[in-house]
């Protein structure tokens, strides 16, 4: 009888500890984490993004730079992914064009990484930068002076997917036009 209640109560400390699942956190994935580069900003208000792959341009930048955002995709990075879609190429390309040779020749931007809310804080906080640093980094290599460019992370703050189609809106850049 005292194995039993030993067992029990062995059971019910390994299940306290452990957790019992229902909370879809996920540990930290392989994803290489860049090291932080801003503080995190809020998202500005009366935003009205283009979606397409995982980078939201303003519409300010659209209209401004005359770029044409197919309908497609909704935005998305895969799952702790940090890695730029090819469906984003032809866009960022565009944006590219316009802040190094454009009509926002020498303005700045700002890129706002952002992370579903599975995963821990912290991690998503860090993921959200990381995917901000890469599309930077994509941008720099089309010619964007990387000093024009602020890279900050909102990671899971303004998440409210509850299932994977809403995840997959949560896991974007946004790409606006600091004043």
């Amino acid at each position: 009888m005292k194995n039993i209640l030993v067992s029990t109560s062995l059971v019910a400390l390994i299940t306290i500890v452990t957790g019992c699942g229902g909370d879809e956190k996920r540990p930290p994935s392989s994803v290489a984490m860049q090291p932080k580069t801003t503080t995190t900003a809020a998202s500005p208000p009366g935003k009205d993004p283009a979606r397409s792959g995982e980078v939201n341009v303003s519409e300010e930048i659209r209209r401004i730079c005359n770029i044409e955002v197919p309908s497609g995709p909704a935005p998305h990075f895969d799952l702790d992914s940090a890695e730029v879609q090819d469906a984003d190429r032809s866009i960022l390309a565009q944006v590219a064009k316009c802040f190094s040779t454009g009509p926002l020749r020498g303005r700045s931007m700002r890129l706002t990484g952002h992370a579903d809310k599975r995963g821990e804080q912290e991690y998503n906080q860090s993921l959200g930068e990381t995917r901000a640093s890469n599309v930077s980094g994509y941008l720099a290599s089309l010619g964007v002076e990387k000093a024009k460019m602020g890279v900050t992370s909102r990671g899971e703050l303004d998440a409210t997917g509850t299932d994977e189609t809403g995840y997959r809106l949560d896991r974007r850049v946004d790409i606006d036009l600091v004043k």
